[in-house]
């Protein structure tokens, strides 16, 4: 691994970020909005119904967790993205950078990304709401680490699509996420779903990380059990989807659809 081209990449695309105002107010846009809206509904459902006093903080936590899960997904995907609507692509892989080294730096782009996002959601939750995710403590390392983690997964999988499939592919970047997010309980508790897709549910780490949260928000601490299942989880998934980018890559370049797709 030769972090200097690592490092350079991330500035690359850190870079791409810094000089352009309509991709920092794409970034924190969607977030923020998500943020008001469930926000408001929240408030709503508590004023229509007092007893609830605990669906505020597992729906604003939930919105929270899910954008670090979606946001480091992304910083894969469109930094791959990026490099194919710059024409870029095929300079990055003519260039000596091995493809951990690539991954590597969109890895560390998600990091920075999600990082950011979360502080600024963060404190909008206080400012306006009053909710503090800082609350849950020591356990938000963990949660953080693993919704991290999936979203690497998830990233490197859609990228690999894309270099099957080619641009018709693109808006799986921000499709796949969805549709992993009904079955991982994100906003209810597992107990909401059918129980046939019970095993599909925990077969995902977001699943555990989402059911720990609550635990935590409940008093009732957090669940080894759940970690340890998302972390393992998180290892196969992470494990097989960089089987299978390595895979679509040499499909790609095998074929020539490297050199189409980088010069589209």
């Amino acid at each position: 691994m030769n972090w200097e081209q690592v490092w350079a990449l991330v500035l690359r695309y850190t870079f791409l970020l810094r000089r352009s105002v309509p991709r920092i107010l794409e970034m924190f846009f969607w977030p923020m909005m998500d943020l008001l809206v469930w926000g408001f509904v929240t408030m709503y459902l508590i004023g229509a119904n007092p007893a609830m006093p605990k669906l505020f903080t597992f729906l604003i936590s939930a919105m929270i967790f899910w954008d670090i899960l979606y946001r480091s997904a992304q910083g894969v995907t469109l930094s791959f993205l990026e490099d194919v609507w710059a024409r870029n692509l095929l300079n990055i892989f003519v260039a000596p950078i091995r493809l951990r080294e690539f991954l590597m730096a969109t890895y560390l782009v998600g990091l920075l990304k999600t990082t950011v996002i979360v502080i600024v959601l963060t404190i909008m939750a206080i400012v306006l709401y009053q909710f503090n995710l800082f609350d849950l403590g020591f356990a938000l390392i963990p949660f953080f680490a693993n919704l991290l983690l999936m979203g690497w997964a998830v990233g490197m999988f859609t990228t690999g699509l894309i270099l099957r499939w080619g641009p018709a592919a693109e808006g799986l970047a921000w499709g796949i996420p969805f549709f992993i997010q009904p079955a991982a309980a994100v906003f209810y508790p597992l107990e909401v779903l059918p129980r046939w897709l019970h095993p599909i549910s925990l077969s995902i780490p977001a699943t555990h990380v989402f059911e720990g949260m609550r635990q935590v928000l409940r008093g009732e601490g957090v669940s080894t059990e759940h970690l340890v299942m998302a972390f393992a989880l998180n290892g196969v998934y992470l494990f097989g989807a960089g089987i299978f980018f390595r895979a679509m890559y040499r499909y790609a370049r095998k074929n020539g659809l490297l050199a189409k797709l980088g010069s589209q």
